[in-house]
């Protein structure tokens, strides 16, 4: 007997194309029919509601949320079901228990801790708390920098070159889907290209990803596409670029020419892969934005405080509006903030994008959907950490129709699955696995706002993650039937193929 059908329900298989009626059969935490499906244990009504493959967040900072919320709620309640963890150089491995975290994490892998020391010891220890939902990991060159050569501002020698060297290939050979920089972080900043283009060329070697935030996003941002295209091109590995966007009002308008020169890479036959966020704000560590000594007014200006250790009073607050209330000056107000104890952890949120922008990257054919979530939830976080992908369904297809709603699915779940090498995912398939998303096209919305961002989304009816029940009207199920995803191979614990 079949463990759920889901029946009566619009389907959008992640192809793209239009979507059909069928029954869905569910065994064994597989697809096992699409069609006509007997008797079962469980049965869903979908019937005014479409089933899609389960959405997949191709830039998710939660390799520590992992350890610290297995629930996931944040992502799961978005019908999201894997994510690809890891990014912007900042990786849950290799770690040193001995170490201090955040200064291999920068402070970004909340909850980041544990006995383990490499990819497998960190799968088996997020899969003893039982998570919610599937996770793929990059391995971050922040991290394994931060181990080698500290915070130094110099090229490693030769053997601190060879320790790099050695955690990627581990990490590669363990399961991870690739390498992944952030440049415009410490101590990654310090790296010349000849640098990332050796530890790229290891991914490369192994058919995986190098996937970067670009050394600038904003007055030199052409320059990092160029550079971004050279590591690919020199270290011959598939390069996927990580939120594109232009930064700061001065660059708005710069994504169509960065665009542009993306394509004719393409164009020429090199392998170049993207992700956006469908914010006109960033966020991420406040120290990394500001020189100490020369503290930027205008940045001040647009930033709004997410989580502050030093502060708490100040979270879900605008840094003009504390200095307006307390009669400061703006940029003594940041440099007491950074410089307090535990300053170095106050996570921001920037408005440094333009709208404009956000629609023209996802107007990109092949944009995929990245939420680049930082899940600190004591504070006021980002509200891409909740709505991202309710955001896409509701505002930019239904209201917006900036692309069909089987295109949208297509971008969110079978297009970076075979990106990023999930096997027998992102497609409603027989033979594949069981995630899949049931939810209203038309109520779909995301509901988490910069005052209130840890509201769950609306429209999403059920999640199915692996063939459990994970999420089923705005109830978390607890199933736990998660997977720590390995590239392009089963997930770990499984059977190799």
């Amino acid at each position: 007997m079949t463990d759920i059908a889901i029946r009566n329900a619009l389907i959008l298989d992640g192809s793209g194309a239009e979507g059909f009626e069928a029954d869905i059969g569910i065994s064994g935490g597989m697809i096992e029919s699409v069609g006509t499906v007997g008797a079962c244990q469980t049965e869903i009504n979908g019937e005014g509601l479409t089933l899609a493959p389960g959405l997949i967040d191709t830039h998710a900072h939660d390799d520590g949320a992992f350890l610290r919320h297995p629930d996931m709620t944040f992502k799961l309640s978005q019908g999201v079901t894997t994510v690809v963890s890891g990014n912007c150089g900042f990786s849950a491995i290799p770690f040193d228990p001995d170490a201090d975290a955040r200064a291999a994490s920068g402070g970004i892998l909340s909850g980041l801790g544990g006995n383990f020391t490499d990819l497998s010891g960190y799968f088996d220890a997020v899969l003893e708390a039982k998570p919610a939902i599937n996770n793929m990991m990059l391995v971050g060159h922040n991290t394994v920098r931060s181990l080698a050569v500290s915070d130094q501002k110099r090229a490693p020698s030769e053997r601190e070159m060879q320790t790099m060297q050695g955690h990627v290939e581990q990490a590669l050979e363990q399961g991870a889907c690739g390498f992944s920089t952030g440049l415009i972080y410490h101590p990654g900043r310090y790296s010349q290209t000849e640098e990332i283009i050796r530890l790229a060329s290891l991914a490369g070697s192994a058919n995986a990803l190098y996937t970067t935030h670009m050394r600038n996003e904003g007055d030199r941002l052409l320059e990092a596409v160029e550079e971004a295209l050279q590591i690919g091109d020199e270290a011959r590995v598939h390069t996927h670029i990580s939120h594109h966007k232009a930064a700061g009002p001065g660059n708005w308008g710069k994504v169509t020419p960065s665009l542009s020169r993306i394509d004719r890479a393409i164009a020429s036959g090199q392998a170049v892969s993207m992700d956006v966020y469908p914010y006109t704000a960033g966020s991420g560590r406040m120290i990394e934005y500001f020189n100490l000594d020369r503290i930027n007014r205008d940045l001040a200006e647009v930033i709004r405080i997410a989580s502050c250790p030093a502060f708490r009073a100040y979270e879900g607050r605008m840094l003009k509006d504390i200095a307006a209330e307390q009669q400061r000056d703006i940029t003594e107000l940041t440099r007491e903030i950074l410089t307090a104890p535990r300053g170095e952890n106050t996570i921001c949120i920037q408005f440094i994008i333009d709208e404009a922008d956000v629609e023209t990257n996802l107007r990109w054919p092949e944009m995929m959907v990245g939420s680049d979530g930082i899940p600190d939830l004591r504070g006021k976080p980002h509200p891409r950490l909740y709505g991202t992908f309710a955001k896409i369904l509701g505002h930019y297809v239904r209201d917006r129709a900036l692309m069909s709603l089987p295109e949208a699915i297509r971008r969110m779940t079978s297009l970076p699955a075979a990106t990023f090498g999930m096997r027998q995912r992102g497609m409603i398939q027989t033979g594949f696995h069981a995630d899949l998303v049931l939810f209203d096209p038309a109520l779909v919305a995301d509901t988490a706002t910069y005052d209130e961002p840890q509201t769950l989304a609306q429209g999403i009816d059920t999640v199915i993650v692996n063939g459990k029940l994970a999420f089923q009207r705005g109830q978390h199920q607890m199933a736990g039937s998660g997977q720590m995803l390995r590239y392009r191979e089963t997930a770990h614990g499984g059977p190799k193929l």
